[in-house]
């Protein structure tokens, strides 16, 4: 009983090596140096703001702090491949290696300042509604289904907690013109598309107004 207790161990131990090894395999190398990570962190500050925050010029640019890695990397991926449009973006992202794909998305992750706001809070409890309980007479299903209920995300699905309602509004009202343009080779986020075209631009403004506030 105790060899088999023993053996036992030894197979557990061995496994967990295994699938240690692999996920480190997984992992791109990094093959940049930190000074050159600060350099890449430096330029996303001049569109995206100090801490990832977002930033209001000509154009809302969306908040990346706290964003879930997988979709950032995804994303930016999307623009690297022009899946999804967007000229000064790919500029940005064609030039990364996966290795400062990963690096940039773990910084991203662990950056949390407070949400610039600036939407009219009485449409708030409107968009909270739908973002808890959905629309099903347009079949539009609950947001906090796939982006949970602090709209925080997991892994693909983005964190949509403390976002720019205003550049919110922009993606989701003119969604299939920059997403999902290689048909033969979707972006992950062609979940979102029917749903977007079935919310109308009022039902958007009140679900980006709620999103914006939450920390």
């Amino acid at each position: 009983m105790r060899l088999q207790s023993l053996l036992l161990t030894a197979v557990l131990a061995i496994a967990v090596s295994a699938t240690a090894q692999a996920e480190d395999k997984s992992k791109p190398k990094a093959d940049f140096s930190q000074a050159e990570l600060k350099a890449k962190i430096d330029y996303c500050k001049t569109c995206h703001g100090l801490s990832g925050q977002g930033f209001r010029g000509s154009f809302p640019m969306p908040r990346l702090a706290g964003q879930q890695p997988e979709y950032l990397e995804n994303q930016l991926q999307a623009f690297i491949d022009r899946r999804r449009t967007n000229p000064v973006m790919f500029n940005v992202a064609h030039v990364l290696s996966p290795s400062m794909l990963t690096a940039l998305g773990g910084h991203f992750r662990d950056l949390n300042p407070k949400p610039l706001g600036g939407a009219p809070k009485e449409i708030v409890a409107e968009g909270k509604k739908i973002y808890e309980e959905g629309i099903p007479k347009a079949e539009v299903p609950p947001c906090a289904s796939c982006h949970g209920a602090e709209a925080k995300g997991a892994d693909a699905f983005p964190r949509l907690a403390g976002q720019l309602h205003d550049y919110m509004f922009r993606k989701l009202t003119n969604w299939d013109k920059e997403r999902g343009q290689d048909k033969a080779n979707p972006d992950n986020s062609a979940i979102m598309g029917p749903i977007a075209h079935n919310l109308t631009e009022a039902q958007i403004r009140a679900v980006a107004a709620y999103l914006s506030y939450l920390e």
